[in-house]
């Protein structure tokens, strides 16, 4: 098009190059929108980035990522993400997740003196370490941002508007050759005026405004979002979330909030209550870095700090997702040491333990219960060494040493548990001590937002770690379809159709390991579903990495929010609806204007073909179709592709906006022609062929106007406004004298002129009849 504006300011005159003006508007107009957006970008990315805590000088302060040199002492928490390269030198109880690296899913455990690579982040435990490489100098840095924060989301809008330029490109070539040639001949070698006919002719073959309009609608969607606190790090997501038929919600931090309080605790076996206390209190205290369960306990039971009364705590094991419990040993007042775990009930006690049936029962109050169990051979394998198993003080036996002790107590049911590979794995011998019961805060806005996705016709399915009864209890509070038959992952098969047909059929799934929750996105897909995810967590990372769009929340881990595409600052779960909103907007309208502009393209290049086979000198100059282009397509395009739109997504972008502009095209195309060849045989003598371009010119304005009030459809005040305005644009050009001259339009006499309209209205007539049997006949 550059080109094509040179070559017209080369041979003159300068009215015909006003396409080139509108090109330059136009680019300016979508850069300043480009740069509004980035700004946005950039403001929500200082909210929501990386911010490492940094030990310097004795002291920790969290800096951003480029601010990190060489030799910095960096502190690790779960959750966290490792931006640099680094060596171990603290560790306790650290495990690393190098999935995103390596492939590997399973978490490694660091020891001081270990390395630490860019793209990992930690899954338990805490540590620090001293970084060794930073930038570019990072161990697979490309391959880190590849994985987590920059994987292109696709987009078939700007997939399909690519194809099509591609295919316009190809016919672009031959035609203006074609027309070059054709025109040379028929105005008998006056160059200038060959070559000005042959810019009006290829010049319309390509939708340039559509690419433009694209970009615009996508960062006028990113300012919108962001004023909503809805960070979005790869544009396209915008649309991929208005096309996914299936959301994955993980419960905590989505459906309920974050935190969490101690409703209850029972006591099991006769334990003391006040013995219970004191063992919570430490093991609340215990972890510096605690999780929300641990949060509630703490909070409910304060540890009282140094003194005679003090528990000192010997060994850790921090909770992992895929273990589904954490433990703490100690050495209690009196000296003796006791070892203890809390987690799930389901993984720490045999299948058919008494117990379970009272944790059911509380599961399906939607209640959140731990167990605190007696560790009866100390803290299992995976915890800082620190631990010294034996027999501790209280009212709660010790199987190993109590004749009556419930023969119940032994290997936990986390040999009954799953890893996600169907393979099962030996858990630890407990005797349990207590239920605590905590109460989960169900988040204000979830509730109408499963029911907007309901109305939508996406399918929503919760996917959590927690006990699959207790999950479904909440989706029931909240009306969620089908949470009455929550499913025990567990119990899920590994094969791949068996479990494609398990997640098809199931709407809440429990006890989910991390490894899982990728499985069941990848099912989903193969299915042939697009699947978005939700969640905060370091156990949603790969299935959010995974997801055809992740959604992550503001206050969820640093790994979770860099391979998420959509971060919600705020943690507001009811923005998801006005992010398909926005997605619905720019695909929709664009579809709509597409049509508009591949209407033009069709009928130019069957103007072009028929001018080349009858010839005929093109019936246009560059400035009559930058005249049509803008007032029948450019300026109702740019207020058309802003406005509000709630029309569901449909696939096959192309073949949907293909089906309707190519007969539009051709009858546009077909009508102009046969105008033009009528007044060819009416007019004759100087002026003859001006008068014959203004009627073709009449005819074409008319038919592109009635295509306009077509795709303006259904209406409202100012689209009816819209459509009127260009009418009366397109009128004052043809009765202002000047502008009649500049535009080198002038209807001469009643006859041709009345005939073009005659001719559009028949074209018009045909367009309401193919476009109403596209839509029955023709498949999208």
């Amino acid at each position: 098009m550059g080109v094509l504006f040179l070559i017209i300011l080369v041979v003159g005159p300068l009215q015909d190059g006003l396409f080139g003006f509108v090109i330059v508007a136009n680019t300016g107009i979508g850069i300043i929108q480009e740069l509004r957006a980035k700004r946005t970008l950039d403001s929500l990315a200082v909210i929501g980035e990386a911010r490492p805590r940094v030990r310097r000088e004795g002291r920790a302060t969290q800096l951003p990522t480029d601010r990190i040199v060489l030799g910095d002492l960096i502190e690790l928490r779960p959750g966290d993400k490792c931006v640099v390269d680094g060596e171990v030198t603290e560790a306790d109880s650290l495990e690393v997740d190098e999935s995103l690296l390596t492939g590997e899913s399973d978490p490694v455990v660091k020891r001081p003196g270990d390395t630490v690579l860019s793209g990992s982040f930690v899954v338990a435990g805490a540590g620090a370490f001293t970084a060794t490489k930073v930038g570019r100098q990072a161990y697979a840095a490309q391959l880190a941002e590849e994985a987590s924060r920059f994987t292109l989301v696709h987009s078939e809008l700007r997939g399909g508007i690519s194809q099509l330029l591609k295919y316009i490109t190809w016919m672009m070539v031959p035609a203006a050759l074609g027309l070059i040639l054709s025109q040379l001949v028929v105005e008998h070698n006056d160059v200038n005026e060959a070559v000005r006919r042959m810019v009006a002719g290829i010049v319309p073959m390509v939708p340039e405004g559509l690419v433009l309009l694209t970009s615009v609608a996508f960062a006028i969607g990113v300012i919108r979002l962001g004023r909503r606190q809805c960070l979005v790090q790869e544009l396209p997501a915008i649309e991929g979330l208005a096309r996914v038929d299936v959301v994955c919600l993980d419960k905590t931090g989505t459906l309920t909030e974050g935190g969490m309080d101690v409703a209850e605790v029972r006591a099991l076996d006769g334990a003391d209550d006040a013995y219970l206390a004191r063992v919570l209190a430490a093991f609340g205290a215990s972890d510096p870095h605690p999780n929300a369960s641990l949060q509630a306990i703490g909070a409910a039971y304060p540890a009282p700090g140094d003194g005679p009364d003090a528990w000192r705590l010997t060994g850790t094991l921090p909770f992992s997702s895929a273990r589904k419990y954490s433990g703490a040993a100690f050495t209690e007042p009196d000296g003796s040491p006791s070892a203890w775990l809390l987690g799930a009930p389901d993984v720490l006690l045999t299948a058919g333990h008494p117990v379970l049936a009272e944790v059911e029962r509380l599961d399906r109050e939607g209640l959140r219960v731990l167990l605190l169990a007696h560790a009866a051979d100390g803290l299992p394998p995976g915890g800082d060494g620190r631990t010294a198993p034996g027999p501790h003080t209280g009212a709660v036996p010790d199987p190993h040493t109590d004749p009556d002790a419930d023969p119940d107590a032994g290997p936990g049911a986390a040999a009954h548990s799953d890893d996600g590979a169907g393979q099962a794995h030996a858990g630890p011998r407990t005797r349990p001590a207590a239920l605590v019961v905590l109460e989960q805060r169900l988040r204000p806005d979830a509730g109408d937002t499963l029911a907007y996705f309901a109305e939508q016709d996406v399918e929503t399915k919760v996917i959590s770690g927690d006990n699959a009864v207790s999950v479904g209890a909440v989706a029931a509070k909240l009306r969620l379809p089908g949470a009455q038959h929550p499913v025990d992952a567990r119990e899920m098969p590994a094969e791949r159709t068996s479990l494609a047909r398990a997640v098809e059929g199931g709407t809440v799934f429990g006890r989910v390991t991390p490894q899982q929750k990728r499985q069941l996105v990848g099912a989903l897909q193969a299915e042939g579903h697009t699947v978005a995810m939700t969640g905060d967590g370091v156990n949603d990372v790969l299935a959010l990495k995974d997801a055809d769009i992740g959604v992550c929340m503001g206050s969820g881990s640093e790994a979770a929010k860099a391979v998420a595409q959509i971060v919600l600052l705020d943690d507001g779960f009811a923005t998801l609806p006005s992010v398909v909103g926005e997605g619905r907007r720019v695909i929709g309208n664009i579809e709509r204007v597409a049509n508009l502009f591949l209407t033009k393209t069709v009928y130019s290049v069957l103007l072009a073909v028929l001018v080349i086979c009858w010839q005929v000198p093109y019936p246009f100059l560059p400035r009559h179709l930058t005249l049509l282009s803008s007032l029948t397509i450019g300026i109702p395009a740019f207020f058309l592709a802003l406005a509000p739109n709630r029309e569901r997504a449909e696939p096959h972008f192309v073949r949907r906006v293909l089906r309707y502009a190519v007969p539009c095209g051709l009858i546009a195309g077909v009508a102009t022609f046969a105008t033009y060849l009528l007044a060819r045989h009416h007019y004759s003598g100087a002026g003859a062929l001006a008068a014959e371009t203004s009627a073709a010119t009449l005819t074409l304005f008319l038919i592109a106007m009635w295509v306009l009030a077509i795709v303006a459809r259904p209406y409202t005040w100012w689209r009816v406004g819209l459509v009127l305005a260009m009418g009366v644009a397109f009128l004052v050009v043809l009765a202002t004298p000047w502008l009649q001259r500049f535009f080198a339009l002038r209807l001469v006499g009643t006859v041709v002129p009345w005939s073009a309209v005659g001719v559009a209205a028949v074209a018009g007539v045909l367009l309401e009849a193919a476009w109403r049997l596209v839509a029955r006949r023709i498949p999208a």
